[in-house]
Formats: C-alpha cells, sequence, structure tokens
C-alpha cells in the first residue's frame, strides 16, 4: 500500500513531466513547420547547393531540407534526454516537497499516538498560516482541551463518590454491630454480609473507573514481591497453593499492580474445587496462573473479562468484577491478558507485560 507522501510525489511528478513533455514536443513540431515554411519561400537557386567546378563555385553543403532533418533529429535527441533528467529530478524534488507539505500531519500523529489519560495536557499548537492543516490541528487541540476537561470531571465524580458512597456504609457497618443485640446473630450476620459485599462492590467500581482512567504517575514497581505478598496475606481455605517467581521490575502503578495479583488469585481460589489446587508462576515478564475446577464452557470465555459477568459454577458468587478490573489495569500497564482452559478442568491466566524491564 502506497503512502500519501509517495502518492504526493507521483502527482507533483506526474503533472510536471507533462508539462514539460507537451511543452518541448510542441516547440519542436513548431519549429520544424517553421523551418519548412521558411524554406519553401526561399528561391530554388537558393535551396540547390552550387555546383563544383563551375563559374562562382563555393565549398559544397548539404542540402537545406537534409541539414534541417539533422538539426531537428538532434533536437529530438536532447528533448528526450532532458525529459529523463527531468523525471529524475521531478521525482527527487517532489518527494522533499510532499514531505515538507506532510510534516504537520506527522507532527499530528506523533501527538494523537503519544497521547493518554496522563498525557492530555499536550498539545500541537501547530504554527504557521491559517490554512487547511493549521484549522485541523487547532480543532484537534480544542477537541483535547473538552477531554481534558471531561476527565478532570470525571476524576472529582470519582472522588467525591469514594468518599459520599463509603461513608455511609461505614456508619451502617458501625451501626449494625454496636446496635443490634447478640441474640439476633442471623440476621446481625446477614446485614453485615450485605455491607460487606456492598464496599466490596464500590471498592471494586472505584477501582476499575481508575484503571480505566490511565495511570497518571510511574514508578518501578518489583511484580514479584508484589506476589509474595499477595500469597502471603491469603488464606487458602483448603486450596493447596504453589509459586515460583522471578525478580522482575514493571513501570506501573504499586496499588493497582498489587489489586491484579489480588484479584487473578481470588479468582483462582474462588473458582476452584474444594482440595484444588493453584499454581502461580511469574516467568520472563508473564504472570500465569493456573488453577483446578470446573470446564468453562467455550462458548463463556468471552465472557470472562466483561464487568458483572459470573459463571454459574462456583461455591461463592463475587460481583462479576474481578477479571474486568484485571483487564483494565492489565491494559493501563500496557500488558494483554489471555485466558485459556487447564487440562483437566479450570483456568490459566496469563498477563504479559510488554512494557516492563527486568
Amino acid at each position: 500500500m502506497t503512502t500519501i507522501r509517495v502518492r504526493l510525489t507521483l502527482i507533483y511528478s506526474g503533472l510536471f513531466l507533462l508539462s514539460s513533455v507537451v511543452l518541448l514536443v510542441t516547440v519542436n513540431l513548431l519549429l520544424r513547420r517553421t523551418l519548412d515554411t521558411r524554406i519553401a519561400r526561399l528561391p530554388p537557386g537558393a535551396v540547390a547547393p552550387p555546383v563544383p567546378g563551375l563559374p562562382g563555385e563555393r565549398p559544397s553543403r548539404p542540402p537545406l531540407p537534409e541539414l534541417v532533418n539533422d538539426v531537428i533529429g538532434y533536437q529530438w535527441e536532447v528533448t528526450w534526454l532532458t525529459v529523463g533528467a527531468l523525471t529524475l529530478v521531478s521525482l527527487v524534488v517532489g518527494r522533499l516537497v510532499a514531505g515538507r507539505m506532510l510534516r504537520p500531519v506527522h507532527r499530528i500523529t506523533a501527538t494523537a499516538q503519544r497521547l493518554s489519560l496522563s498525557t492530555l495536557h499536550e498539545r500541537i499548537a501547530l504554527s504557521g498560516p491559517q490554512d487547511e492543516l493549521k484549522e485541523l490541528a487547532d480543532t484537534f487541540d480544542a477537541m483535547l482541551d473538552r477531554l481534558e476537561r471531561s476527565v478532570a470531571g470525571q476524576r472529582r465524580f470519582i472522588a467525591n463518590a469514594s468518599h459520599e458512597l463509603r461513608t455511609p456504609l461505614a456508619v451502617q457497618r458501625a451501626a449494625i454491630e454496636i446496635g443490634l443485640p447478640d441474640d439476633i446473630g442471623e440476621i446481625r450476620r446477614t446485614l453485615l454480609l450485605h455491607n460487606r459485599r456492598a464496599e466490596n462492590l464500590i471498592d471494586a467500581l472505584l477501582v476499575l473507573a481508575q484503571a480505566e482512567h490511565g495511570l497518571d504517575k510511574r514508578s518501578p514497581v518489583a511484580l514479584d514481591e508484589v506476589v509474595r505478598l499477595v500469597l502471603a496475606e491469603k488464606v487458602a481455605g483448603g486450596i493447596t497453593m504453589t509459586a515460583r517467581a522471578e525478580p522482575f521490575v514493571v513501570d506501573g502503578d504499586p496499588v493497582l499492580l498489587n489489586r491484579l495479583v489480588t484479584n487473578l488469585i481470588d479468582n483462582a481460589i474462588r473458582y476452584n474445587h474444594p482440595g484444588g489446587t493453584v499454581e502461580v508462576t511469574l516467568s520472563h515478564g508473564a504472570l500465569t496462573v493456573r488453577n483446578t475446577g470446573p470446564d468453562v464452557p467455550e462458548g463463556r470465555f468471552g465472557d470472562l473479562f466483561e464487568p458483572f459477568r459470573r459463571l454459574q459454577t462456583t461455591r461463592e458468587q463475587g460481583a462479576g468484577l474481578g477479571l474486568s478490573i484485571v483487564a483494565s489495569i492489565a491494559k493501563a500497564h500496557g500488558a494483554t491478558v489471555h485466558a485459556s482452559p487447564n487440562p483437566g478442568g479450570g483456568l490459566e491466566l496469563v498477563v504479559a507485560f510488554t512494557e516492563t524491564r527486568a
């Protein structure tokens, strides 16, 4: 597929060569016609060459028609050589001119590719005459202004929602724990369970929103240490857990990476058989979590990373946000997530980090 620069070069060169060829051919034809007309008007004696040995003998010369043919033939040779030279020159000059004209477009493209939610403050700020490219760049900058204001508003909303939603739930939990007597233990436990689920759902939604908005700051995070810390805090509940983590450093957010590992391991424990196993491996920038458990229908693999999608084959139901949060955090860190069935039941989840350093 040819680029716009190549197409513009060919158009410039084609138009230049076409006009040059038309000009040179027209000049040659008019020159031939003019010479023929002038020769036809000459007296007969002026056209025929003098005969040697006769009175008034002059040096021999070719007849005028032959001389005209020689001149025109030479003119055509020079014309085609000139056309060949102009072809090379027009291609070089056309490419340079096309590149210069497309330079603002490359600048716009580079800015668009570099932008993320953490760099929305950048602008193209194209200078120069008020032409179509300047208008395009200014329109793009205006769109970035609107997008930056929208993202800032969403972040303020998330921060306010975090406070406004967590506070009444905390008050509610305290009221249940302190205000309800122990003789209604079953009701008390049910209310606390639903309160805890609501808190977990709000936390998950806020983390998901934060991950989908990208990373504001990055710092080196030892992912192997994060894996060991999360495993040390987990209560397997009869599940056998094994781990092997090689040293690996990720440029990202430590809180979000901790949540990514936590969700993967929680998912492997929750979606498992009693007495099953969970295997966690970190090698060459790929975090792999395998578990035993029920078979996942092939048609459900597309639902694993969708919010509020649950598999109806588990002992304990979550909010359906665990793996969608994993996918969002991975995307924010330039990583990819892949799920495949584990032989014998269960899943193998692989998070492959591409923008990392060991």
